[in-house]
């Protein structure tokens, strides 16, 4: 197979995705491939929000330290391929296909004999372990897909250091009704005798993690939030004071704070498990992480920002730094999001602040909320609605309305920031 091949054979398999969660297709996968992510030792990041934001700390500081890591990620942002990266570079799109055909392979002999056809992530999760494995990394940082103990990545055996973000209800179709639920499966990651660090989870979910670690005979770090503290933050970075040492962040946000000293406390775990970093080592690595879809500067003059936020915490926190940002700017907003989320807590959190919205229906997944249906449940919060025909036509309707020193934020999910960036840079292309 060639690259468009391999990805036009990945995208059929969307056909066997929606079934239960389980791990028999990715074993089974993984076994007939000769289990290289056996060959390979993790940090293994579960949670609801944060984990971007977390992963992409330990990854340029790592990194920058000199180790040879890998990333797995999902979903990608800007380019298909940054979903698995080592050191600062995606897979290419050779290598891609070559282990797209390896894996066809494999499953061909698995459908021959009557067994279940992977779905989409399952076959992006073998071909980024047959990756990982081929570049001999000292470590990977995996991002779990969704919950923890039934999810694809969970198949790996070598896990030094098991981080949890903080945990909200998401997922309720699959994960459970309830925090503790949810907080058991994705507590599913910590394997025996390994490390664990996490931050700013509610009692109940402390409790469950607290157990699960004495079950697995984990030891458990908690990052105390209260030697954390932004000294200095706009919406182009901040400076974190944490534990004696000040760090400068160039991701905004407020909630940074905590995702920054979570990643620090898992640095100084991960000191003590043979990948030690300097003081002067971290500083640089948080100073020059970035993160695209977090409170991303896409445009100035007017100011574009793009931000993931899909879920209820992540309005919370969004909306934390629009008053915190942009207090008296007139803001307007484009929102594109999914019928299965709670799209209606994200409504009344963000759209009273808009001046007008714009809706749009996020393209390509069968997921989408149309965006007329998405303007009708805006209007009972915010009467100045109206919905776009596509992307190119929201970012026109914005800029007609926004002057210069207004502000302008796109949400609701990242699946399509990586569009509206590009739409927004041809347009500065075309005006220069």
């Amino acid at each position: 197979m060639d690259y468009q091949q391999s990805r036009a054979y990945v995208k059929d398999a969307d056909q066997y995705a929606g079934g239960a969660l389980n791990l028999t297709n990715i074993k089974e996968l993984m076994n007939r491939l000769g289990n290289p992510q056996d060959r390979l030792k993790y940090v293994h990041v579960a949670g609801t929000n944060g984990k971007g934001s977390v992963i992409a700390y330990l990854y340029t500081t790592l990194s920058d330290a000199g180790y040879r890591v890998g990333r797995y990620i999902s979903p990608s942002v800007y380019s298909y391929r940054e979903k698995m990266e080592v050191d600062g570079r995606a897979v290419s799109r050779e290598a891609f296909a070559g282990y797209i055909t390896r894996v066809a392979a494999a499953i061909e002999e698995m459908t021959t004999e009557g067994l279940a056809h992977p779905t989409p992530f399952e076959i992006e999760t073998a071909v980024a372990f047959l990756f990982f494995a081929e570049e001999k990394c000292d470590l990977v940082i995996l991002e779990v897909g969704m919950g923890g103990d039934l999810d694809a990545t969970n198949i790996i055996k070598n896990t030094v250091l098991a981080v949890l973000v903080p945990i909200s209800m998401d997922h309720q179709a699959f994960l459970g009704n309830t925090l503790a639920e949810i907080t058991q499966k994705k507590a599913g990651i910590i394997k025996p005798g390994c490390s664990v660090v996490t931050v700013g989870q509610r009692p109940e979910t402390m409790e469950v993690i607290r157990e699960v670690c004495r079950e697995k005979g984990a030891d458990l770090t908690e990052t105390d939030l209260s030697s954390a503290k932004a000294v200095k933050e706009d919406f182009a970075g901040q400076t974190l004071e944490y534990r004696g040492e000040t760090y400068e962040l160039s991701l905004a946000g407020s909630y940074q704070t905590e995702n920054a000293a979570l990643a620090l406390d898992a640095l100084e775990v991960l000191n003590h498990k043979g990948y030690p970093t300097t003081v002067e080592q971290r500083k640089k690595g948080l100073r020059e992480t970035k993160w695209n879809g977090r409170l991303t500067i896409i445009h100035r003059d007017p100011l574009f920002i793009v931000d993931g936020a899909h879920n209820p915490a992540a309005a919370d926190m969004l909306e934390d730094s629009v008053r915190k940002y942009f207090k008296g700017r007139n803001m307007y907003f484009i929102m594109g999001v999914f019928r299965d989320k709670d799209y209606s807590y994200i409504i009344r959190k963000l759209c009273p602040y808009a001046e007008q919205i714009v809706t749009i229906e996020t393209p390509d997944n069968p997921r989408a909320l149309p965006a007329q249906e998405l303007a009708e449940a805006v209007r009972e919060c915010n009467p100045h609605v109206q919905a776009a025909e596509n992307i190119q036509d929201a970012v026109n309707k914005v800029f007609a309305m926004a002057d210069r020193e207004d502000v302008i934020l796109s949400f609701g999910s990242l699946s399509f920031i990586g569009e509206i960036t590009t739409i927004v840079k041809n347009r500065e292309e075309k005006n220069l």
